[in-house]
């Protein structure tokens, strides 16, 4: 089943609603009193509103195998919350939420419990929830439907921006993150007022740690500028990270090309992007094993193997929504494979991702890191940035291509701008089925 935009809009308030709910219920049963555990001061809690929209649009076709539909849903719930509490606390340093005394746990962000929960939360989800929003969302007339997104979204953004205030003025004495955010922490202290700091009492009540969190990090900071690293992309860095997605990148379509040679006698593109050899799948990948385990790289293979092995197909079958979604178009098959899931991802290939996840941890990884360790740190940060550069200029000109190739098929006739005769001229579809031969449009 497919949603549209305006009913997403909707699912993400309402959602957004019922997990402030939740949450707000399991704090007050804990703590014995009422907590707005929400980052907004609104009743939303956005992290559940963001799930539910992932929810709607790559779990409807899983409805027949419940199973992997919560497995699914678990997976991507949990990379949407592992990312979160990444970020926050990259940015305001200090972590928002601490599963380090429960099992099963990776880095206080995620455990083993809240997954399986938010597993059944996609079931529900979709079986259930979205079903009965729908319905709902239907009953509201479209204008005023309209009218009331545009009303709550432009509050819910000024309650945004009221919170990162708050958040960036208590920051303000004792972390310097750069020019940008002391431009921030300027604007924040102007806007001390009543509002600042009721949003951040509220704060500190209902997340009692972000103080101990706030300055234990301040003082570990300090004394880390006191003494800069003198190592380019030093453990799983930025840098690091950056090298490894285009390194990844090559190596992947590398090994996809002579894999398709091997096994079907034709030498085939198998880059993502229009310009250079570069599988974005496989440099992604590289990316999120090498993020994902490299706390664990000294446990054993078959650890690595299993891990690899889930979300290497997790990994894949997203990849596969949403190049459909967004560009109505197939890139890959396995329906004539046994044990697939939707022709997305299949048994033998998801094997390949925990192979290829001890293969990189074990072997290339160790060597890679330590290349890139070699390189110099003025040389690594302007290559690292122009390479950024490049990529995204890449990433959007393929977009663009591959977008413009499916309306020429779709729509022979429309109307030409002056991007789409661009594109017509250097791209076209002569050049587009030598870039992705194994596109397929779908409905």
């Amino acid at each position: 089943m497919e949603y549209t935009v305006y009913q997403l809009l909707w699912f993400f308030l309402i959602d957004s609603f019922l997990g402030w709910i939740l949450e707000t219920a399991l704090a007050a049963a804990k703590k014995r009193r009422l907590l707005n555990r929400g980052f907004l001061n609104a009743p939303f809690s956005p992290i559940y509103g963001v799930g539910g929209v992932l929810f709607s649009l790559f779990l409807p076709e899983l409805r027949s195998a419940p199973f992997f539909l919560f497995l699914l849903g678990a997976i991507i719930a949990t990379g949407l919350e592992l990312l979160t509490g990444i970020l926050l606390e990259h940015i305001f340093g200090q972590k928002w939420w601490d599963y380090s005394q429960e099992k099963f746990q990776f880095e206080g962000h995620i455990c083993l419990k809240y997954s399986i929960l938010w597993g059944l939360l996609a079931l529900l989800s979709v079986f259930a929830g979205n079903p009965i929003l729908a319905a709902v969302v239907g009953f509201i007339p479209k204008t005023v439907g309209n009218i009331a997104l545009l009303v709550m979204f432009c509050l819910l953004g000024a309650d945004l921006f009221t919170s990162l205030a708050a958040l960036f003025q208590l920051n303000g004495s004792l972390k310097d993150p750069g020019q940008i955010s002391r431009r921030l922490a300027r604007i924040t202290r102007a806007l001390d007022n009543a509002v600042t700091r009721s949003v951040q009492r509220r704060m500190a009540r209902a997340y009692p740690n972000l103080e101990r969190e706030r300055l234990a990090q301040s003082t570990a900071r300090r004394r880390s500028a006191a003494r800069p690293a003198a190592v380019f992309a030093q453990g799983c860095s930025f840098y690091k990270l950056v090298g490894l997605f285009f390194i990844g990148s090559v190596l992947g379509d590398v090994i996809e090309t002579l894999f398709c040679r091997a096994t079907t006698g034709v030498w085939m593109s198998r880059s993502s992007v229009v310009y250079g050899p570069f599988s974005v799948v496989w440099g992604l990948g590289a990316v999120l094993l090498t993020a994902v385990l490299y706390k664990y790289r000294n446990r054993s293979d078959s650890y690595i193997f299993l891990i690899g092995t889930v979300v290497g197909g997790a990994y894949e079958y997203i990849c596969s929504v949403f190049t459909e979604l967004v560009f109505g178009t197939v890139f890959w098959d396995y329906s004539h494979l046994s044990f697939n899931l939707g022709g997305r991802i299949n048994l033998l290939y998801c094997f390949f991702w925990g192979i290829a996840s001890v293969v990189w941890l074990k072997l290339i990884y160790p060597r890679l890191s330590g290349w890139i360790e070699k390189i110099p740190m003025r040389i690594g940060k302007t290559v690292s940035w122009l390479l950024i550069v490049f990529m995204c200029f890449n990433v959007i000109l393929s977009c663009l291509a591959m977008g413009r190739y499916v309306q020429r098929q779709v729509q022979p006739s429309a109307p030409a701008t002056t991007i789409s005769q661009f594109l017509d001229e250097h791209f076209p579809d002569s050049r587009m089925q030598r870039i992705y031969p194994n596109a397929i449009l779908v409905e």
